[in-house]
């Protein structure tokens, strides 16, 4: 089958690999039908992360089933499902709690699996045309049948939730202020979840135009922190007070306010000096234990000055880590069926498996609109 293969930095190709097989009874394999490039792809993409060439990239994934283990109950061939960028057991101490995104069984030795990540286990990525889902009475979320609402699903599988996680971790309530630090898809979907959950005001820092004017259209205020340091700009607008909740979505390559430079923290720095006294911080923006491309030692081994005194000096707390997907994807897709959600509005490019390459370079450069990418293998280049 046709896969997109990581070489080297900054360099991806489709080639042809092994079709994935049924290796356990509880296994299915999936006929995709949509798979998305994440910002997290471009880490591994840029050479950021220990990735090895030859990796398949691609953990944001839907399909239809194509073939069922002897041990699956509640799929058939032709259910149409979502997956999880999780992957997870479903039994473990960490499922049982719905801590999917910290599964203790699929990764031996590291809490939490995922498809086509460096790290994560051995899961082949869905930036193909098939992909072996292990346990997937507990990792496939059905979907109706048919093509409607294709790229608001396809959402299901990471940004969407992730985005909604952000605001569980900052205890997003109706009535309150937000600021998200990033608006790329998962700033832009946290700022979106912020709505859905009542929010007053969210404010949305980044620097790319296409990317505020984005979250201006969804009704967030935009702030542009080429224009200027984004603290005073938030404060001013919060009669000095500073907003109730900040969510980080932009992680451990954040940029100076000139953008001349990488300053890993700047982000959570500013998240601590925007929030109020006894606010709440939540960063699912991705922060990593090793960063071999690091501006600093310290960087290079996952450790960042934040202002730990100031953050205690105003008691604030913070809540982080990756998504745990299946204790959002369901309620969320509903919120699609319904006609309450349409997340799809973050989708610049639907584009054939073959223009991966292509589509990478671009997204990593934020060219040419490109915010969020949807491959689909059956689409004729």
């Amino acid at each position: 089958m046709k896969a997109v293969v990581y070489e080297k930095p900054y360099s991806v190709a489709v080639r042809d690999v092994d079709d994935p097989r049924i290796e356990h009874p509880n296994d299915v394999v999936v006929r995709v039908t949509s798979s998305a490039i994440c910002g997290s792809d471009l880490h591994m993409y840029e050479g950021r992360t220990a990735a090895e060439p030859g990796i398949v990239f691609g953990h944001e994934n839907l399909g239809v089933v194509e073939e069922t283990g002897s041990g699956v109950v509640s799929l058939t061939k032709g259910d149409r499902v979502v997956m999880p960028f999780n992957v997870a057991c479903g039994f473990c101490k960490n499922c049982l709690a719905g801590d999917t995104g910290f599964c203790l069984t699929v990764n031996p030795g590291f809490a939490g699996g995922a498809y086509g990540y460096v790290a994560m286990g051995p899961y082949m990525g869905g930036q193909a045309d098939r992909l072996r889902v292990p346990f997937a009475d507990f990792n496939c979320l059905k979907l109706p049948q048919g093509e409607e609402r294709e790229t608001d699903f396809i959402l299901l599988a990471d940004i969407f939730p992730t985005g909604y996680h952000g605001c569980e971790l900052a205890e997003v309530s109706p009535g309150e202020s937000v600021a998200v630090y990033g608006a790329g898809p998962v700033g832009l979907m946290a700022a979106y979840s912020a709505l859905l959950r009542g929010a007053a005001t969210v404010f949305v820092v980044d620097r790319v135009p296409e990317r505020l004017e984005k979250a201006r259209e969804i009704g967030a205020v935009p702030i542009d922190f080429s224009k200027g340091d984004p603290v005073p700009q938030i404060l001013d607008r919060t009669g000095g007070e500073g907003t109730d909740k900040g969510i980080d979505a932009v992680g451990y390559q954040a940029q100076a306010h000139d953008a001349s430079h990488e300053e890993p923290a700047s982000v959570l720095n500013s998240l601590v000096d925007t929030v109020r006294p006894t606010g709440r911080l939540g960063v699912p923006g991705l922060y990593v234990p090793s960063d071999p491309g690091g501006p600093d030692e310290h960087a290079k081994r996952g450790q960042l000055l934040v202002s730990i005194g100031r953050m205690f000096e105003k008691g604030q707390r913070m809540g982080t880590g990756q998504c745990n997907v299946k204790r959002y994807n369901r309620q969320l897709r509903d919120l699609i069926i319904a006609g309450r959600a349409r997340p799809s509005f973050v989708v610049s490019h639907e584009l054939p498996l073959d223009q991966a390459p292509q589509a990478y370079e671009k997204f990593d450069k934020r060219v040419e609109g490109y915010t969020k990418v949807v491959l689909h293998p059956a689409l004729a280049a």
